[in-house]
């Protein structure tokens, strides 16, 4: 393995940080990484558990004189979001990833850097692995599918963990500590696929394609106001079948639910007449998008090609409709903002996949709020959406919200250290995005949990990045909050 962070400081977390990198490790593909883990605490003596789902617990004795200090859960997730540039030629099931530096910044080649969260499992495995630190009695719990449901802590057995005061290394901002999360759902909308062979030769297949948009986690980055190329197709196809009628071969966008889709593509079949009017309303719809995300995606590109190849099938008029009206209507987005803390998302959806199968067209959408109430009335309101489409929506990874614990001892903790280090106070807030604290909190009686971590920046997408300073400070940091529990 070539070391590409090998001169870098702190060498112990960077380390780790690489070997990680040599591991595929998409959410529900953790077999090997979980593995690797289990090997790492056997090689160094560690009391370990390796549970059914594939999360991993490793617990460390106190150094001496922290034997009565409360133990210390340092707690992230071992999957990470699998995202690449259509140019890239990555197998995310058995490739590593090309790491490389640019200034302070550590990059992918192509593909998602998996900072978010193989930077919490490297401090944690640099803390095992080494006896010249001082801390309390360390628990480090890496769980699975946190990217797809946060299935793993949902699975976590309550008698593998002992301690009841919780560091999630899962942040994005240095600086600020996170004291409450959003709550969040996923629901898959599957409208009814009815399908007929094409035999009218006179119909042109189109090809219809957005990109270029710079997407990102879709609930970091959902209050930036970036385009959603799957809502941006449906405003493209809404336009044309306001005026003509077309038939649906084929529907796709997206990768992840929880990333803001960057690219999505259509094949529809239109009358040789239609062909001007349909050419003219994509260069019209193009043009608009461009001036609407002049600012928050410059670059994005719509384009259109005749095919010269026939689909062998496309969907009926009727299932046709009920696609585009579902895509069109279907909530997307910023809905709430909070009253209680200024500038904070507190409700919104991803409309994050479109695919296009034998039985349906499914759209998956990640709904998030830190009000349990408006998270169901989101959910009914897609669920309404998809019945009027003559389709049906299920529920899938329901997690709760982190509430504020006004009580919390360790966030005192971190917040004495912050202001001795470097002499003025954290910035402590809460996020929109789903942290694993919440299922924590609710599964654990008495857990007290913060959040906190490095710069990151673009995660979930191809240009995701990691500022190499800010880790130095932030484990910094983390070895003086654990100095500092006794």
């Amino acid at each position: 393995m070539t070391k590409i962070l090998k001169d870098l400081q702190p060498v112990e977390v960077f380390t780790y940080f690489e070997m990680l990198s040599q591991i595929p490790r998409g959410s529900g593909n953790e077999k090997a990484v979980s593995d690797y883990l289990a090997a790492f605490a056997k090689e160094h003596g560690l009391e370990y558990v390796q549970d059914a789902a594939l999360n991993v617990v490793i617990k460390k004795k106190a150094t001496p004189g922290y034997e009565n200090a409360p133990s210390i859960i340092l707690q992230g997730h071992m999957d990470m979001v699998c995202e690449k540039n259509r140019d890239v030629e990555h197998d995310f099931t058995k490739d590593p990833l090309k790491l490389r530096i640019l200034d302070d910044m550590i990059y992918a080649t192509g593909t998602t850097l998996g900072a978010d969260n193989g930077i919490a499992v490297a401090m944690g495995l640099a803390i095992l692995a080494s006896n010249q630190y001082q801390h309390p009695a360390i628990e480090v719990v890496i769980t699975t599918s946190e990217e797809t449901g946060m299935d793993g802590v949902v699975a976590l057995d309550p008698k593998d963990v002992a301690g009841r005061t919780l560091i999630n290394i899962d942040s994005e901002e240095e600086g600020t500590l996170l004291v409450s999360c959003a709550g969040g759902v996923t629901a898959k909308t599957k409208i009814p696929a009815e399908w007929e062979v094409t035999s009218d030769t006179i119909l042109i297949p189109y090809g219809i394609k957005v990109k270029g948009l710079k997407g990102g986690h879709s609930g970091m980055e959902i209050d930036k106001e970036r385009g959603n190329a799957n809502k941006l197709l449906g405003r493209i196809l809404m336009a044309i079948l306001a005026e003509v009628d077309f038939n649906l071969s084929s529907i796709s966008g997206g990768a992840k639910n929880n990333a803001i889709p960057r690219e999505a593509e259509a094949i529809i079949l239109i009358h040789a007449k239609d062909k001007d009017f349909v050419e003219k309303k994509i260069v019209e719809c193009g043009n608009v998008f461009s001036t609407e995300l002049r600012t928050s995606d410059a670059d994005i590109q719509v384009e259109y090609e005749a095919l010269s190849a026939l689909p062998p099938k496309m969907l009926s008029r009727k299932s046709t409709h009920h696609v585009v009206n579902y895509l069109y209507i279907a909530l997307n987005g910023i809905t709430s903002m909070s009253m209680d803390i200024k500038g904070l998302v507190e409700s919104s959806l991803n409309l994050g996949v479109i695919s296009t199968n034998k039985e349906s067209i499914e759209f998956i959408s990640a709904i998030r709020s830190s009000v349990k109430s408006l998270k169901t009335e989101l959910y009914n309101r897609l669920a309404v959406t998809a019945k009027l489409n003559g389709g049906s929506v299920v529920g899938e990874g329901d997690y709760p919200e982190w509430a504020y614990n006004p009580s919390s001892k360790i966030r005192v903790v971190f917040e004495d250290v912050y202001e001795k280090m470097y002499g003025k106070k954290p910035h402590i807030t809460a996020i929109h995005a789903g942290l694993e604290c919440g299922l924590f909190t609710e599964k654990f009686d008495g857990m007290d949990a913060i959040s906190f971590g490095p710069n990151l920046y673009d995660v979930h997408t191809p240009d995701e990045h990691m500022s190499i300073s800010s880790v130095q400070r932030t484990w910094e940091y983390l070895l003086e909050v654990l100095k500092s529990i006794k």
